[in-house]
């Protein structure tokens, strides 16, 4: 039973008269109330208990302290290395920008040197062509007088054996003529 009995309990050993006069009482038999033995216990944890129990204590706080005191190192860590990123990071958008502008710049020199060399070929393209048609024009121009005097000699053959072939005194008076006009005389 325990240390307190409550109105249910008839009496307390020893004291049937106190448990008649009032319906609340004490247990004052130590072996049933086990008070000894629960001290004896008590004393024996803390006695031996303190002692496991304090450095247990002190290490889990160590611990602790140990944990926060990393947590704190790796948080000033980071803020460092984020700082020194977001530095990294400042400086390759201003490389990356840079490089941008000169690609741009370079970009537009050489649009403007393709540009220029294209007017260039362009014009000699058109030269070369002028040059060949002036050319195949004087060709053309040859290649027709040719034809034509080498009609014109036909025609002339032609007529000419036509004109002498039928008279002999005109034939020799075309000769006639024609050493006259070179300068001698028969």
């Amino acid at each position: 039973m325990g240390m307190f009995n409550w109105p249910a309990i008839t009496g307390i050993q020893g004291f049937p008269q106190l448990a008649e006069a009032s319906g609340y009482g004490l247990n004052f038999d130590i072996l049933e109330a086990n008070l000894v033995n629960l001290v004896i216990v008590i004393g024996l944890l803390i006695y031996f208990g303190r002692g496991f129990l304090g450095k247990s204590l002190v290490k889990r706080r160590e611990d602790i302290e140990t944990a926060i005191a990393e947590a704190e190192a790796n948080q000033t860590k980071a803020a460092a290395t984020l700082a020194a990123e977001q530095d990294k990071l400042a400086q390759a958008q201003a490389e990356a920008q840079k490089i941008l502008a000169n690609a741009k710049t370079n970009a537009g020199k050489a649009k403007e040197q393709i540009l220029a060399e294209a007017k260039h070929e362009i014009q000699r393209i058109k030269d070369a062509a002028s040059q060949d048609t002036t050319a195949s024009q004087e060709r053309a121009i040859a290649e027709i007088r040719q034809r034509v005097t080498a009609m014109a000699l036909e025609k002339v053959e032609v007529d000419l054996k036509n004109q002498l072939g039928n008279n002999e005194s005109a034939q020799r008076k075309l000769v006639d003529q024609s050493i006259a006009l070179l300068g001698g005389n028969s």
